[in-house]
């Protein structure tokens, strides 16, 4: 099993692709499923049924590209209800649609939180209560059994109870500091009547809490950190000597809000320019960061923390020469966007001056995308399958 980026853990394309497996499976094993049926009455076509009934649904979806989860998940359900044969058809749609009604939840949870400018330990304090995989809850699903979690890191400093909301890992956190999230943002009144229910329900003693430490489920669940952000920006540390940069020891903690983080990042690169440039024997320079800032957003418009954090490092590094700052999520996402980030420089504001863009007029209504694309200074990389948080590099050449 292996456990990656919590900030989405499958989309609308890999939803599809797996239900689309699914009918395949079916689809070859109809007779087999057909030979099942012997109540009420053995009449010989619940696998006819229920293989039809799927594939009505995969119909609805059409083309899964671009996709919210959320959104696959209704058109599934739609397409199910609409093109139910049969009794095991209608009862294949009911499952389908009660799924779809919970990523719904669970998407405009995520969605306000994010929105509201929350840690990913607030996020995932919540999350891991409206989950039954989520804080711990494999593990004691599994339990008995003997299991090893091969783990990719996402979270600063690769708290395993954090990692994917922790599902091989004991939980700190409980129903009611779920509750206080929601709280901390006044958001109690604007989630879902059900999610709202499960927690008050589960901080009541309705549910049992997720399993803490020194719970037997994990006795038998190894957890193995294989990769995170510390290896990523050790590759691109070396990578930047072998390119004759001088690279700071890289940092893996970074946070907080990310327009703040981009002026703070160009405030020092201006001084480290003067520095280099007092001294001869001084090289060319190379910052390197890593981590998951977060975006309290104000604004109607597109972008991530990402393209944010690059417009206000550009805004604040207007004019400077020989600078270049890339900031991208490592999963090639960022937010709603099909962009992973964007690479700027000194040059970037001047260049929207003249295609008749205000740079902080966009950032202050969160529309980095929007002026990146005009710029052409997003970076595309497409889905690339991992996630270890975000990099930011600063490319500092001597003045």
């Amino acid at each position: 099993m292996s456990q990656g980026g919590d900030r989405e853990l499958i989309g609308g394309q890999a939803l599809y692709n797996a239900l689309k497996a699914g009918s395949v499976w079916l689809q070859s094993h109809v007779a087999e499923v057909n030979a099942l049926n012997v109540f009420p009455v053995p009449d010989g076509d619940t696998g006819t049924n229920m293989s039809l009934t799927l594939r009505a649904a995969l119909d609805e979806v059409g083309s899964p590209q671009g996709l919210s989860v959320s959104e696959v998940g209704r058109r599934i359900s739609h397409g199910a209800l609409m093109g139910a044969r049969g009794n095991s058809g209608v009862i294949l749609s009911q499952i389908l649609r009660g799924f779809a009604r919970a990523l719904d939840d669970k998407q405009a949870v995520t969605d306000l939180l994010l929105r509201s400018g929350a840690s990913i330990d607030e996020l995932n304090t919540v999350r891991k209560h409206l989950s039954r995989v989520k804080g711990g809850r494999l593990a004691k699903a599994a339990y008995p059994a003997h299991g090893i979690s091969l783990i990719l890191s996402d979270v600063i400093g690769d708290r395993l109870d954090v990692i994917a909301s922790g599902p091989t890992a004991p939980d700190p956190s409980t129903y009611a500091e779920a509750i206080d999230v929601l709280g901390r943002y006044n958001l109690k009144d604007k989630v879902p009547a059900n999610v709202m229910k499960i927690l008050l329900d589960g901080a009541a003693g309705t549910f049992p809490e997720t399993p803490k430490k020194g719970d037997p489920v994990f006795a038998n669940f190894e957890n193995i950190i294989i990769a995170g952000n510390q290896k990523a920006t050790a590759a691109a540390e070396a990578r930047a000597i072998e390119l004759g940069f001088n690279p700071v020891a890289p940092a893996n903690n970074v946070e907080g809000e990310a327009s703040k983080l981009g002026a703070r990042y160009a405030r020092a690169v201006r001084s480290t320019q003067r520095w280099i440039g007092n001294d001869p024997q001084r090289q060319s320079m190379c910052f390197i960061y890593g981590g998951e800032p977060t975006v309290t957003v104000k604004g109607d418009g597109k972008g991530g923390r990402n393209t944010e954090l690059a417009l206000a490092f550009a805004i604040a590094a207007d004019g400077m020469e020989g600078v270049t700052f890339l900031s991208a999520g490592t999963d090639g996402t960022d937010g709603p966007t099909d962009a992973a980030g964007a690479i700027v420089d000194g040059g970037t504001v001047k260049r929207g001056r003249e295609k008749g863009l205000d740079a902080r007029e966009y950032l202050e209504r969160n529309d980095s995308y929007s002026f990146f694309k005009e710029t052409g200074e997003l970076l595309i990389t497409g889905p690339t399958g991992t996630n270890v948080m975000d990099l930011e590099i600063v490319l500092i050449e001597r003045p």
